[in-house]
Protein backbone atom coordinates (compact mmCIF):
# COMPACT_ATOMS: atom_id res chain seq x y z
CA UNK A 1 0.00 0.00 0.00
CA UNK A 2 1.46 3.80 -0.52
CA UNK A 3 2.88 5.17 2.28
CA UNK A 4 1.24 8.15 1.95
CA UNK A 5 -2.23 6.63 2.23
CA UNK A 6 -1.24 4.38 5.28
CA UNK A 7 0.11 7.57 6.87
CA UNK A 8 -3.61 9.07 5.91
CA UNK A 9 -5.16 5.84 7.33
CA UNK A 10 -3.24 6.28 10.67
CA UNK A 11 -4.33 9.62 11.51
CA UNK A 12 -7.34 8.69 10.75
CA UNK A 13 -7.25 5.71 13.46
CA UNK A 14 -5.57 7.98 15.91
CA UNK A 15 -8.31 10.92 15.53
CA UNK A 16 -11.60 8.05 15.75
CA UNK A 17 -8.93 6.33 19.22
CA UNK A 18 -8.53 10.27 20.41
CA UNK A 19 -12.56 10.55 20.60
CA UNK A 20 -12.80 6.65 22.51
CA UNK A 21 -9.84 8.07 24.99
CA UNK A 22 -11.97 10.82 25.50
CA UNK A 23 -15.92 9.64 25.63
CA UNK A 24 -15.37 5.60 26.22
CA UNK A 25 -11.41 5.01 27.23
CA UNK A 26 -9.40 2.10 25.04
CA UNK A 27 -8.01 3.85 22.31
CA UNK A 28 -4.74 2.07 22.16
CA UNK A 29 -6.93 -1.11 22.12
CA UNK A 30 -7.01 0.25 18.47
CA UNK A 31 -4.06 2.33 17.52
CA UNK A 32 -1.39 -0.71 19.07
CA UNK A 33 -2.65 -3.26 16.41
CA UNK A 34 -2.80 -1.07 13.33
CA UNK A 35 1.22 0.02 14.15
CA UNK A 36 1.52 -3.77 13.90
CA UNK A 37 -0.42 -4.29 10.80
CA UNK A 38 1.35 -1.42 9.28
CA UNK A 39 4.38 -3.56 9.76
CA UNK A 40 6.14 -2.23 13.03
CA UNK A 41 7.64 -5.12 15.26
CA UNK A 42 5.75 -4.96 18.20
CA UNK A 43 7.84 -3.71 20.70
CA UNK A 44 8.52 -0.83 18.16
CA UNK A 45 4.72 -0.42 17.90
CA UNK A 46 4.15 -0.61 21.72
CA UNK A 47 6.93 2.46 22.04
CA UNK A 48 5.61 4.48 19.29
CA UNK A 49 2.12 4.37 20.05
CA UNK A 50 3.16 6.54 23.16
CA UNK A 51 3.85 9.49 21.23
CA UNK A 52 -0.17 9.79 20.48
CA UNK A 53 -0.48 9.10 24.02
CA UNK A 54 1.85 11.37 25.74
CA UNK A 55 0.75 14.76 23.59
CA UNK A 56 -2.88 13.76 23.42
CA UNK A 57 -2.12 13.75 27.53
CA UNK A 58 -1.10 17.09 27.82
CA UNK A 59 -4.23 18.56 25.62
CA UNK A 60 -6.02 16.74 28.02
CA UNK A 61 -4.73 18.50 31.01
CA UNK A 62 -4.25 21.72 29.31
CA UNK A 63 -8.04 21.31 28.45
CA UNK A 64 -9.27 20.34 31.75
CA UNK A 65 -7.08 23.64 33.65
CA UNK A 66 -8.42 25.55 30.97
CA UNK A 67 -11.86 24.90 32.33
CA UNK A 68 -10.71 25.39 35.68
CA UNK A 69 -9.68 22.47 37.08
CA UNK A 70 -6.08 22.39 37.93
CA UNK A 71 -3.96 19.35 38.60
CA UNK A 72 -4.07 18.56 42.13
CA UNK A 73 -1.04 17.91 44.62
CA UNK A 74 -2.80 13.80 45.44
CA UNK A 75 -2.89 13.33 41.30
CA UNK A 76 0.81 14.17 41.28
CA UNK A 77 1.49 11.41 44.13
CA UNK A 78 -0.49 9.22 42.26
CA UNK A 79 1.85 9.62 38.82
CA UNK A 80 4.84 9.46 40.54
CA UNK A 81 4.00 5.88 41.95
CA UNK A 82 3.04 5.20 38.26
CA UNK A 83 6.05 6.60 36.68
CA UNK A 84 7.86 3.99 38.33
CA UNK A 85 5.91 1.25 37.80
CA UNK A 86 5.91 2.01 34.21
CA UNK A 87 9.82 2.05 33.95
CA UNK A 88 9.62 -1.74 35.05
CA UNK A 89 6.47 -2.45 32.88
CA UNK A 90 8.23 -0.91 29.38
CA UNK A 91 11.18 -2.88 30.31
CA UNK A 92 9.35 -6.02 30.29
CA UNK A 93 7.61 -5.61 26.73
CA UNK A 94 10.62 -4.47 25.20
CA UNK A 95 12.11 -8.47 26.50
CA UNK A 96 9.61 -10.12 24.95
CA UNK A 97 9.37 -11.73 22.23
CA UNK A 98 7.02 -10.65 19.30
CA UNK A 99 5.01 -13.08 18.71
CA UNK A 100 4.63 -13.73 22.43
CA UNK A 101 3.86 -9.90 22.83
CA UNK A 102 1.06 -10.39 20.00
CA UNK A 103 -0.53 -13.34 21.65
CA UNK A 104 -0.82 -11.41 25.20
CA UNK A 105 -2.30 -8.25 23.80
CA UNK A 106 -4.95 -10.38 21.66
CA UNK A 107 -6.08 -11.67 25.30
CA UNK A 108 -5.49 -8.19 26.96
CA UNK A 109 -7.77 -6.89 24.10
CA UNK A 110 -10.69 -9.31 24.69
CA UNK A 111 -10.46 -8.92 28.55
CA UNK A 112 -10.36 -5.67 28.45
CA UNK A 113 -13.89 -5.66 25.86
CA UNK A 114 -15.35 -8.30 28.77
CA UNK A 115 -14.68 -5.34 31.03
CA UNK A 116 -16.09 -2.97 29.28
CA UNK A 117 -19.27 -4.75 28.62
CA UNK A 118 -19.68 -6.33 31.80
CA UNK A 119 -18.17 -3.40 34.68
CA UNK A 120 -20.46 -2.61 37.26
CA UNK A 121 -21.93 0.90 37.41
CA UNK A 122 -20.61 2.95 40.48
CA UNK A 123 -22.97 5.43 42.00
CA UNK A 124 -21.23 8.17 43.30
CA UNK A 125 -23.96 10.68 44.12
CA UNK A 126 -23.19 12.63 47.33
CA UNK A 127 -20.13 11.00 48.08
CA UNK A 128 -17.32 12.36 49.64
CA UNK A 129 -13.64 12.20 47.60
CA UNK A 130 -11.51 9.97 50.15
CA UNK A 131 -7.81 11.17 49.14
CA UNK A 132 -6.04 10.48 52.71
CA UNK A 133 -4.83 8.55 55.44
CA UNK A 134 -5.10 4.88 54.08
CA UNK A 135 -7.06 5.67 51.31
CA UNK A 136 -4.26 7.55 49.50
CA UNK A 137 -1.69 4.82 50.48
CA UNK A 138 -4.06 1.88 48.57
CA UNK A 139 -4.29 4.47 45.62
CA UNK A 140 -0.50 5.17 45.46
CA UNK A 141 0.21 1.33 46.00
CA UNK A 142 -2.62 0.64 43.15
CA UNK A 143 -1.36 2.82 40.80
CA UNK A 144 1.82 1.57 40.95
CA UNK A 145 0.85 -1.90 39.64
CA UNK A 146 -1.24 0.32 37.16
CA UNK A 147 2.04 2.09 36.29
CA UNK A 148 3.87 -1.33 35.29
CA UNK A 149 0.56 -2.37 33.00
CA UNK A 150 1.00 1.06 31.39
CA UNK A 151 4.26 0.91 30.86
CA UNK A 152 3.89 -2.92 29.39
CA UNK A 153 1.00 -2.50 27.03
CA UNK A 154 -0.79 0.96 27.91
CA UNK A 155 -4.46 -0.81 26.02
CA UNK A 156 -7.09 0.09 28.01
CA UNK A 157 -5.29 1.62 30.95
CA UNK A 158 -7.56 4.38 31.20
CA UNK A 159 -10.67 2.53 32.30
CA UNK A 160 -8.43 0.89 35.32
CA UNK A 161 -7.50 4.26 35.98
CA UNK A 162 -11.28 5.78 36.29
CA UNK A 163 -12.16 2.43 38.09
CA UNK A 164 -9.42 2.84 40.91
CA UNK A 165 -10.22 6.23 41.57
CA UNK A 166 -14.24 5.84 41.47
CA UNK A 167 -13.97 2.96 43.38
CA UNK A 168 -11.08 3.77 46.43
CA UNK A 169 -11.40 7.44 46.38
CA UNK A 170 -15.18 8.30 45.03
CA UNK A 171 -14.38 10.85 42.71
CA UNK A 172 -16.94 11.84 40.33
CA UNK A 173 -16.54 11.59 36.48
CA UNK A 174 -15.21 14.87 36.24
CA UNK A 175 -12.38 15.20 38.69
CA UNK A 176 -11.87 11.60 37.87
CA UNK A 177 -11.24 12.20 33.87
CA UNK A 178 -8.56 14.90 34.99
CA UNK A 179 -6.05 13.33 37.86
CA UNK A 180 -6.13 10.55 34.95
CA UNK A 181 -4.66 12.93 32.69
CA UNK A 182 -2.40 14.18 34.73
CA UNK A 183 -1.35 10.56 35.48
CA UNK A 184 -1.28 9.23 32.33
CA UNK A 185 1.57 12.25 31.44
CA UNK A 186 3.57 12.16 34.23
CA UNK A 187 3.85 7.57 34.07
CA UNK A 188 4.24 7.80 29.80
CA UNK A 189 7.26 10.36 30.50
CA UNK A 190 9.45 6.81 32.22
CA UNK A 191 7.58 4.53 29.51
CA UNK A 192 8.37 6.75 26.82
CA UNK A 193 12.02 7.02 27.41
CA UNK A 194 12.37 3.71 28.23
CA UNK A 195 11.08 2.82 25.02
CA UNK A 196 13.53 6.08 23.01
CA UNK A 197 16.75 4.74 25.23
CA UNK A 198 16.31 0.85 23.43
CA UNK A 199 15.53 2.90 19.94
CA UNK A 200 12.06 1.25 19.83
CA UNK A 201 10.26 4.00 18.27
CA UNK A 202 9.23 5.00 14.50
CA UNK A 203 8.99 8.82 14.91
CA UNK A 204 7.46 9.38 11.64
CA UNK A 205 4.48 6.79 12.80
CA UNK A 206 4.45 7.84 16.15
CA UNK A 207 3.96 12.22 15.43
CA UNK A 208 1.17 11.40 12.50
CA UNK A 209 -0.51 9.65 14.78
CA UNK A 210 -0.03 11.77 17.90
CA UNK A 211 -1.72 14.28 15.20
CA UNK A 212 -5.01 12.43 15.35
CA UNK A 213 -4.49 11.69 19.15
CA UNK A 214 -4.53 15.55 19.93
CA UNK A 215 -7.43 16.35 17.23
CA UNK A 216 -9.70 13.24 18.19
CA UNK A 217 -9.37 14.28 21.73
CA UNK A 218 -10.38 17.66 21.26
CA UNK A 219 -13.41 16.50 18.97
CA UNK A 220 -14.23 14.58 21.41
CA UNK A 221 -14.01 16.86 24.59
CA UNK A 222 -16.92 18.44 22.86
CA UNK A 223 -19.06 15.67 22.12
CA UNK A 224 -21.87 15.14 24.65
CA UNK A 225 -21.14 11.79 26.44
CA UNK A 226 -24.31 10.39 26.77
CA UNK A 227 -24.83 10.40 22.82
CA UNK A 228 -21.87 9.52 21.61
CA UNK A 229 -20.50 6.56 24.73
CA UNK A 230 -22.73 3.98 23.59
CA UNK A 231 -22.18 3.98 19.79
CA UNK A 232 -18.47 4.13 20.28
CA UNK A 233 -18.30 1.55 22.18
CA UNK A 234 -20.23 -1.02 20.13
CA UNK A 235 -18.11 0.08 17.31
CA UNK A 236 -14.79 0.16 19.65
CA UNK A 237 -15.91 -3.64 20.67
CA UNK A 238 -16.63 -5.25 17.12
CA UNK A 239 -13.16 -3.79 16.04
CA UNK A 240 -11.40 -4.56 18.74
CA UNK A 241 -12.31 -8.54 18.89
CA UNK A 242 -11.69 -8.49 15.23
CA UNK A 243 -8.21 -7.15 15.55
CA UNK A 244 -7.47 -9.65 18.67
CA UNK A 245 -8.53 -12.81 16.21
CA UNK A 246 -6.15 -11.55 13.59
CA UNK A 247 -3.50 -10.89 16.31
CA UNK A 248 -3.90 -14.61 17.27
CA UNK A 249 -3.72 -15.71 13.94
CA UNK A 250 -0.89 -14.26 12.51
CA UNK A 251 1.03 -14.83 15.81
Amino acid sequence: MNETLLLVILAFVGFFAGIINTIAGGGSLLTLPMLIFMGLPPSVANGTNRIGIFIQSITSVAGFKSKGIKPTLFGVYLGLSALIGSIIGAKIAIDIKGDTFNRILAIIMLIVVLFMVFKPKVTLDNMIERTKGKYRFLSIVTFFIIGIYGGFIQAGVGIFILLALTSINKMNLVSSNAVKALIVFIYTIGALFVFIYNNQIDYLYGFVLAFGNASGGWIGSRWSVKKGDGLVKIFLIIMVIAMAIKLWIDS
